[in-house]
């Protein structure tokens, strides 16, 4: 079989050679013999050609001699038989003398049977295969003519203009052109004379009948003055100037007063009708005309383009050309009647009443288009043809919701009601009509308007809720709860879940912004839980909440908050954040009740108490507030913020007897150290038992020794004592004082200043690592005149804590009080190397620096501590002292905003307010008593100083921002005093140095007149000694 495939293979072999054939002869093998033409190279497989077989056999019969003996034998055994083309006979597959039997007929005939089945058994698979390859052929490579057969069923569409105004293909390839040549043809003079006298025109414009009409038209004017003696009509051109000339003149005439002769042009008028002239360059009008090129080869080429219609029309109008923009528009709408934008472009192209016309054929043309219809409407100057316009449209076109809000919008609310009945049965699917038809029904048709509605759109969300904002403004909050239910079980059921937790929030909101409260609390009480697990609740719901207050929604966030406490009414943190968002956005009333129920909830929350007495007592209501804590300390026995507040009540009230006998108790039970510290400061404030007030103040040291604010308290009452016996002693001897009572109170004075100094001492062993004590020991050195040992304390406080910023803070500040600015600057760049990130330290840096590199270390501290109240303050400050005023209101605004419990940024803020913004005062006053300031330099300065316990916010505020400001303007001052000194310096200088160029000068001129005056003397001295030559 495969003898035979490799037969058919190899037809070409069995054919006849053609005559004068050379096998080779092409690559040059001409005249030799390969090896492949002779022995058993050649291939056996074909019939007829010598192979290896029959070398095989007689190799076999010879019974295995050795290859010399083959060879010879081989060599002699072709009988000279032996052909250089065919090789020798005994290589031939087939013996030529054995004929084509029966048996090779009949085993030819089995294998071709077996071939022919095998070949009907994959017949219908080939051919099938072979089918699919020629149709995916064809389709990937389709015929030109398939190609073409779509447009070739569109053209039986074509009317014979549209298949005339195409254009010609014409010969490009320029194969079949032939080159033109002009031939010119002499015309004989006598044609030109005679074509010359026929053609000549004499073109007069008559002024005095001009003048007899002036009110006629200058088209009129040219054409009744013009006498055309022959048929041929022409310009003659030497003439226009005269006409043109007579033409001005005449509209000259029509604009004066017949009376006066002046002028009634406008001057004005005439200049700005000028400046609105635009005068287009060279480039200009070049670009416009290759535009204009591309655009109607454009419309040639595809004339039911309509963009390029429209660019070609607007192109003309750019170029000032209104008339050829209507001639191409109106061709437009010709070749694209079925195209909006053009009809639309047209109309704005004409005026008013020609534009109506325009779009009365456009509506005839296009009679379904929304937009024409809306256009012809605004055209309308009257409402009454507004509204027939509208209503023509809605006759083609029912179902826009365009056409019928546009027409119910111009009709009173009956006609608009009567309208919208139509409007709903028309476009059913539409939820903003069937809204406004029930908004303008009474309540029992709005409900059968709002149950057809729900028939008609099952799955409207807005629907249900407007059914539901229905029966609250009608008073019925029952039936909201049991709209809402039902929406919720319509639209979230497993065939039809449109809507979610996050969109049923959403429309609460939106319930919110309306004033529909009932709806927005029900929703959210009904939706709050879908979709959440009960370990997640508390957790997102107050995020809900916060989204909520962040967007605006404070009814949404605190129906949220609500639902929290329903689940969860013990959670502290959620009480605290539903009384904050009372006291913020709710009534005072609201916040009592809010405050009364989470002091039920969470008796054992002692801030809770604390914000509803002093709620009370802010309120005026001092009995309540005394209740309040009274009910607290029942279930809070132990708690010292109850004491403490409860005391501050009595001492503002000046009740002080009870305020000691309450701080009396407080230390039996509660015996905390701000217990005993608050006794210390009660009896301080008294000022009445000093004693009193040093006994506690041992106790409670002997309880806690490590309590610094108790042992700074100790010395500060050790030094008020030194100094009152100094000033009794010195008031009961003031009129006569001997020395041995003078060295007496210097030994008072010594004694007690070791005292204090001990105490110091003792404070800093037992609390090394505060930086106060060290502080305010080394202050006391300095008042004392001890620097050497105020520095010394300093600097130990500098090694106790290393990176403690008040230290060094301290340090810069006590070196540069005693002129050493060197030192306190080499300080400062250790304190900041220790802690970078201080604010302090880099405000004291830009304070100390230079007026023209402050703005350098500004930027510098704002890269370090980006976040900083200190920082930001001293950058206001130095905008403020430049004189970019807004700069520095922008700043102290972020400063007050970013950290409103830093005093000294609302003190700054104040002060600047108060000198360029005064009206503007109460304002600030108003947000800082509501931030309750309590940290700053100066704010704790003013505020802890003895005797200003009592001061309210305001008046802490209105006192530091008068010390700010006298210390700015003494700044000022100072600053001002340096720049005069340094001015009065350099003129100094200045004339030092004239001084010293005079002096020098007249040092030279005397020099100079000296050596004249030798000169002089030499030439006296020789002369006699010349004449006696």
């Amino acid at each position: 079989m495969a003898n035979i495939l490799q037969k058919d293979k190899r037809f070409f072999l069995y054919q006849e050679p053609p005559p004068g054939y050379i096998a080779g002869f092409g690559r040059g093998a001409v005249g030799f013999t390969t090896r492949l033409d002779i022995g058993s190279a050649r291939n056996s497989d074909i019939p007829g050609f010598p192979g290896r077989d029959d070398k095989s056999k007689a190799t076999s019969n010879t019974g295995g001699e050795d290859e010399d003996e083959d060879e010879s034998s081989n060599k002699g055994g072709d009988n000279g038989k032996f052909d250089e083309f065919e090789g020798s006979s005994t290589d031939k597959l087939f013996d030529s003398s054995k004929g084509y039997d029966q048996e090779d007929k009949d085993a030819d005939a089995i294998w071709d049977a077996i071939d022919s089945k095998m070949d009907s058994r994959r017949k219908k698979k080939r051919e099938a295969n072979e089918q699919l390859k020629l149709e995916k052929q064809r389709e990937s490579r389709p015929k030109i003519q398939q190609q073409l057969q779509d447009l070739k069923k569109d053209l039986s569409t074509i009317s014979e203009d549209q298949w005339a105004s195409l254009p010609d293909a014409g010969d490009l390839s320029r194969r079949n052109q032939r080159k033109k040549y002009d031939i010119y043809t002499p015309v004989p003079d006598s044609v030109l004379e005679r074509a010359k006298s026929e053609n000549e025109t004499y073109s007069i414009i008559q002024t005095n009948a001009a003048a007899a009409a002036p009110s006629s038209s200058t088209a009129g004017i040219g054409l009744s003055g013009i006498d055309n003696s022959s048929g041929t009509s022409t310009t003659d051109l030497t003439q226009v100037g005269s006409a043109r000339k007579t033409v001005l003149d005449l509209k000259l005439h029509q604009v004066s007063d017949n009376v006066s002769g002046k002028t009634c042009v406008d001057p004005k008028g005439y200049l700005t009708d000028l400046r609105s002239k635009r005068i287009a360059s060279d480039a200009e009008v070049g670009d416009i005309k290759k535009a204009r090129l591309l655009f109607k080869s454009a419309t040639t080429s595809n004339p039911k383009h309509s963009p390029s219609w429209i660019a070609a029309a607007k192109l003309e109008v750019l170029a000032g050309k209104i008339v050829d923009a209507r001639k191409i528009i109106a061709q437009a709408c010709k070749e694209c009647p079925t195209s909006e934008e053009v009809w639309i472009e047209n109309a704005n192209l004409q005026t008013p009443d020609n534009a109506k016309i325009v779009l009365a054929q456009a509506v005839r043309v296009i009679p379904h288009s929304v937009k024409i219809w809306l256009y012809a409407a605004n055209l309308e100057k009257q409402l009454k043809m507004k509204k027939r316009v509208l209503r023509r449209a809605l006759e083609f076109i029912p179902t826009s919701v365009k056409l019928w809000k546009e027409a119910i919008e111009l009709e009173e609310p009956e006609d608009a009601r009567i309208l919208l009945g139509r409007a709903v049965e028309c476009v059913p699917d539409n939820i903003d009509l069937w809204l406004a038809l029930a908004n303008l029904e009474t309540y029992e048709k709005a409900r059968e308007v709002l149950n057809k509605a729900r028939q008609a759109l099952p799955s409207s969300s807005e629907i249900w809720i407007s059914a539901a904002q229905l029966e609250e403004s009608q008073g019925k909050n029952d039936n909201v709860n049991k709209i809402i239910k039902k929406a919720i079980k319509s639209l979230c059921s497993g065939v039809m879940n449109v809507m979610n937790r996050d969109k049923w929030i959403a429309e609460a909101e939106k319930s919110e912004k309306n004033q529909y409260y009932v709806t927005c609390q029900a929703i959210i009480y009904e939706t709050i839980g879908m979709g959440i697990e009960d370990d997640d609740r508390k957790r997102i719901w107050v995020i809900d909440a916060e989204e909520c207050l962040s967007r605006g929604s404070i009814k949404t966030a605190n129906a949220i908050y609500a639902h929290i406490l329903s689940v969860f009414p013990t959670k502290k943190s959620v009480w605290l954040k539903v009384a904050q968002l009372e006291k913020q956005h709710g009534t005072k009333e609201t916040l009592d009740q809010t405050l009364e129920k989470a002091t039920q909830k969470c008796p054992q929350y002692e801030n809770l108490w604390l914000m509803y007495a002093k709620e009370k007592w802010i309120s005026g209501d001092v009995a309540k507030a005394r209740e309040i804590l009274a009910q607290a300390f029942k279930f809070n026995p132990g708690s010292e913020n109850i004491w403490v507040a409860a005391v501050k009540i009595e001492s503002e009230m000046n009740e002080l007897r009870a305020a000691r006998n309450l701080l009396k108790k407080a230390r039996e039970i509660a015996g905390t150290e701000r217990i005993w510290m608050k006794s210390a400061l009660l009896e301080r404030e008294l000022g009445g038992d000093q004693k009193l007030e040093m006994s506690i103040i041992e106790q409670g040291l002997q309880k806690y020794p490590n309590s610094f604010k108790l042992w700074l308290m100790k010395a500060q009452l050790e030094e008020r004592q030194s100094i009152a016996l100094i000033n009794n002693n010195n008031s009961n001897n003031n009129n006569n004082i001997n020395n041995n009572q003078q060295n007496n109170n210097q030994q008072i004075s010594t004694t007690s200043i070791e005292k204090i100094r001990q105490t110091y001492k003792n404070a800093t062993v037992k609390c090394p690592n505060n930086g106060s004590v060290w502080i305010e020991a080394s202050r006391f050195e300095k008042r004392n005149n001890n620097f050497n040992r105020a520095r010394a304390l300093l600097e130990q406080a500098k090694l106790k804590n290393p990176t403690d910023d008040d230290i060094y803070l301290e340090f810069v500040r006590f070196e540069d009080s005693l002129g050493n600015r060197k030192q306190a600057t080499t300080i400062l760049a250790l304190g900041i190397q220790a802690s970078p990130k201080s604010g302090k330290l880099w405000a004291e840096l830009i304070a100390m620096e230079p007026r023209h590199s402050q703005r350098n270390k500004c930027v510098d501290a704002l890269n370090r501590c980006n976040n900083d109240p200190y920082v930001f303050t001293q950058v206001s400050k130095i905008f403020w002292m430049d004189g970019k005023f807004d700069k520095a209101k922008q700043w102290y605004q972020r400063v007050t905003t970013t950290f409103p419990e830093y005093g000294d940024g609302w003190a700054y803020y104040y002060a600047f307010i108060l000198k360029f913004e005064p009206e503007n005062k109460d304002q600030i006053l108003k947000k800082c008593v509501e931030a309750e300031p309590n940290l700053g330099e100066h704010w704790i300065k003013v505020a802890k100083q003895v005797g200003n316990s009592r001061l309210k916010t305001d008046q802490i505020l209105k006192q530091v921002s008068f010390n700010l400001s006298k210390s700015l303007l003494q700044q000022q001052q100072q600053q001002q005093q340096n720049n005069n000194n340094q001015q009065q310096l350099q003129q100094q200088q200045q004339q030092n140095n004239n001084n010293n160029q005079q002096q020098q000068q007249n040092n030279n001129n005397n020099q100079q007149q000296q050596q004249n005056n030798n000169q002089q003397q030499q030439q006296t001295n020789l002369q006699p000694e010349i004449i006696k030559k």
